[in-house]
């Protein structure tokens, strides 16, 4: 029996339909018409996910002459399927960290301008209650907004487009690499290239975050609680978190880069198949983070404190993951 053959009968024992096998195997039904009838053969990491769906070897599946097994169909999550291998070129690689690299610095800037767009707000309000800027109330708010609602265009247009230019890429996240020849050394000689100023940026960015309430405590001693001068601290206090922000999520970002070139650390195969089991709870986790902290600032307009909510979503997500790690099974499953 031939491998056309072996596929139509499996198929038929398991009650599934070519659209239905089709869609586990991320394929079209044309495809799997094709393999039935002889006229295309599936690639090896096709032929390895069939074998785990139908209970039997791939020998039994590749080799003619082999006895038929008595298959168990598989029931699972087709998510535990191995995951496909994409081969990369030196050009494709060089092509995916220029790429990386300027969309670094462009969703870094979308991020300081988050934190940053509030500052006016705060400014004239402050110098319209203490009497220093002729404003009315409607204008201050009004000239505020403005250049908070600004400020958030310019940074989601900064996310949706390299969004887009990383999503040809998406396959360095979800996917086995398979790099070409040369690709491996050349990465981790531009990583070890890096690594200094990885490391001056991110101490940079994490000190000034740390520090960042000085200019409160600086403020208090000179000027006491006067109105106008605290929320000049509090816009400096904003700034230093938006810069300490930014160099940690730039240098993150491309450091991030060459671990899913070399498949290391959080981008290892085994990290793959977790962080796509994981992905929806992210998605609603963000979501849900996201409305909390627009809702709350729009609401009580105290957008000098409402930013703590990124760093601490930040940490409670981190727990959040380490948890599923924890409850899951060793087979994957929760």
């Amino acid at each position: 029996m031939i491998l056309a053959e072996k596929i139509s009968d499996l198929r038929k024992q398991a009650g599934w339909s070519q659209e239905e096998l089709a869609d586990k195997l991320e394929v079209s039904r044309q495809s799997v018409s094709k393999w039935e009838m002889a006229q295309s053969v599936p690639d090896m990491n096709r032929i390895i996910m069939m074998a785990k769906l139908f209970g039997v070897s791939t020998d039994y599946l590749l080799l003619d002459d082999m006895e038929a097994p008595f298959p168990k169909i598989y029931e699972g999550d087709t998510d535990e399927l191995p995951i496909s291998v994409h081969s990369v070129s030196m050009e494709e690689a060089n092509r995916f960290l220029d790429v990386r690299f300027t969309a670094a610095t462009q969703i870094a800037l979308g991020v300081m301008l988050c934190i940053l767009c509030p500052v006016l707000v705060i400014i004239l309000e402050a110098g319209r209650e203490t009497g220093r800027f002729a404003l009315s109330e409607p204008q201050a708010e009004g000239f505020g907004c403005i250049f908070l609602f600004i400020c958030l265009i310019a940074a989601v247009a900064m996310f949706v487009m390299n969004g887009i230019r990383l999503h040809m890429f998406s396959y360095f996240e979800e996917e086995e690499i398979d790099t070409a020849y040369g690709v491996d050394g050349f990465a981790r000689e531009r990583r070890e290239r890096f690594r200094g100023m990885h490391t001056r940026d991110l101490v940079l960015g994490i000190s000034l975050c740390v520090g960042s309430v000085m200019p409160l405590f600086v403020g208090l001693v000179l000027f006491g609680e006067e109105e106008f001068a605290m929320s000049v601290c509090t816009t400096m206090m904003l700034a230093m978190i938006a810069v300490g922000v930014f160099l940690i999520v730039r240098c993150s970002i491309i450091w991030g880069s060459f671990q899913m070139l070399l498949q290391e650390g959080d981008y290892s195969l085994k990290e793959k198949v977790i962080s796509k089991k994981n992905a929806p709870i992210a998605g609603v986790y963000w979501s849900l983070v996201t409305a909390l902290y627009l809702g709350y600032s729009f609401i009580t307009q105290r957008w000098d404190h409402s930013w703590i909510i990124w760093p601490i979503a930040g940490v409670s997500y981190a727990v959040l993951a380490g948890i599923l790690r924890v409850v899951r099974n060793d087979d994957g499953r929760y």
